[in-house]
């Protein structure tokens, strides 16, 4: 199981990317990568065309991971502005961060021409657009530090449907891109497979340790894979208990998808200048129809069990501003994990020569994955990098300490929660699909009925470093606030760094009279 297993399903999920059996015995490789994801498969397929031989493996179905909950923007403009990239961590890292997307942009552009993957790639303009509750002075300052960097920008004063009377301006970003990322997906798993890598499904990994000289990657069921280096790109990485977590946040943010007259909308990506902002892309579907995707409305995952009305306030926004938009096809959620530095973290595991991880995706993580795709290639083929520094795993938090220190207190809010009152002091009144914290003596015991009306008591504890987890009706999942770990009704783990299900629960004796 995975986050595909959470209860919405996205526009993407609708196309499998690999049929792939399930590990079942040791076997030996020399790069092992943990996650099917954008960043697994693309680093599976660098190295397997550098000729290295590879396994993938993933907790669920090959490519049905955060991957298949994006809305997929491949862009060069950044997620949280390169005036506060440079104001953070310098115009030297900023002018190779801008590289680093651009080429990552450009190799996907090649790899699906190669490959003859059928994924609707296309060169799109991306346009900032200024919304009426922020100031011009934020374009001002994004346009004049983009080009102080020599990155392509233009100040553009042409309405788009996005722009209120009184303040249509945006910057235009040029060849950003967009594409289908399963049908992507399914034409690096093809390619892999036709390199003679092997995919293995629904191996769940436990632990990676070093022994004898090599690394070894021990499933749940006890099956081990022997590589010479291990790549964990699992979204939030597994391997570590605290060194990139506390760099990064965990955010919920929300999606939908609708018809739309072909021709309707320009076909390009938008932002808005709120926060949390807005973004919108246009999907082909038919000569006489497209899909405009519209996401936003995030909030720090489990801060917030509304996921439906934000949905709805999403298609509200959507609907005041493209008048011929049709009727919703798909909405969903995804996770995304926001550095506090701005950039993701991607290379050497902190304290390790032959693991790395990719993660601290922000809103970028197809751009991310595959940046990630050549980065930790040349780090295992060649052993550098010229963008190692920027998105080393291990680096230290310099600046932008505030954001560092006001992220870092939900664990500790969170922690409280042991001390508080419950939610609700019986289960009794539990209807299917509601879920709620309940207290038996000192402990919190997460309590739900799944949509079948069945109860499911665990601990109320995060099995990665003890949070309290919060219930998300939407998803119909238990949600860890602190570091992104999602479980299932019966307590699975779906989404890392956890890896392990939610403990057993002594049942409270007021469960014992209302069953």
């Amino acid at each position: 199981m995975n986050v595909r297993d959470e209860h919405t399903r996205s526009l993407w999920m609708d196309v499998p990317v690999a049929d792939a059996p399930a590990l079942s015995g040791t076997i030996g490789t020399d790069v092992a990568v943990v996650g099917s994801g954008i960043a697994g498969l693309s680093i599976g397929y660098e190295l397997a065309s550098h000729g290295r031989s590879v396994v993938v493996l993933d907790r669920g179905g090959i490519g049905s991971g955060m991957t298949a909950r994006t809305t997929a923007h491949l862009a060069t403009a950044l997620d949280d502005g390169y005036e506060a990239l440079v104001r953070v961590r310098g115009f030297d890292c900023a002018r190779r961060y801008y590289q680093s997307v651009a080429d990552a942009i450009d190799r996907a552009e090649a790899i699906q021409a190669t490959e003859h993957i059928d994924c609707d790639f296309q060169r799109v303009d991306g346009y900032w657009v200024l919304a009426p509750e922020t100031p011009t002075s934020e374009l001002d300052k994004e346009l004049d530090c983009c080009r102080k960097l020599g990155i392509p920008i233009e100040n553009c004063v042409e309405p788009t449907p996005f722009h209120s009377a009184d303040a249509v301006r945006s910057l235009r970003f040029a060849r950003q891109a967009r594409l289908h990322p399963t049908r992507y997906l399914a034409g690096l798993a093809s390619a892999l497979q036709r390199r003679g890598a092997r995919l293995y499904a629904d191996t769940c990994v436990e632990s990676i340790r070093q022994r004898h000289g090599d690394m070894v990657v021990t499933t749940t069921s006890g099956h081990e894979v022997h590589a010479a280096d291990v790549v964990v790109a699992t979204n939030s990485p597994v391997n570590v208990q605290v060194a990139i977590h506390t760099k990064q946040a965990p955010y919920r943010t929300y999606a939908l998808a609708a018809r739309i007259a072909a021709g309707a909308l320009k076909d390009a990506l938008y932002w808005d200048t709120l926060d949390p902002y807005h973004y919108v892309r246009l999907q082909p579907l038919s000569t006489d129809e497209d899909i405009v995707i519209i996401g936003g409305e995030d909030h720090k995952s489990g801060e917030a069990n509304d996921g439906s009305q934000r949905l709805d306030a999403l298609e509200r926004w959507a609907r005041e501003r493209l008048p011929g938009l049709r009727e919703v096809t798909h909405r969903w959620s995804g996770q995304v994990l926001e550095p506090v530095d701005f950039a993701g973290f991607i290379g050497r595991s902190p304290d390790e020569e032959h693991v790395f991880i990719v993660s601290g995706d922000s809103g970028q993580g197809i751009t991310n994955g595959l940046v990630a795709g050549l980065l930790v290639t040349d780090l295992i083929t060649t052993g550098a990098s010229p963008w190692e520094d920027i998105y080393a795993a291990s680096r230290k938090i310099q600046k932008n300490i505030g954001e560092f220190i006001s992220e870092n207190i939900t664990p500790l809010k969170n922690f409280a929660e042991y001390l508080a009152a419950s939610e609700i002091a019986s289960v009794e009144r539990l209807r299917p699909g509601e879920g709620r914290l309940v207290r038996s003596g000192l402990k919190k015991i997460a309590a739900c009925r799944d949509r079948n009306g069945r109860l499911h008591l665990h601990s109320a504890s995060c099995t990665h470093l003890g949070c309290v987890v919060h219930w998300n009706a939407l998803e119909q999942c238990w949600d860890c606030p602190c570091h992104g770990s999602q479980f299932a009704p019966d307590g699975t783990a779906l989404n890392g760094p956890a890896i392990s299900p939610l403990g057993a629960a002594d049942r409270p004796a007021d469960v014992e009279a209302a069953e």
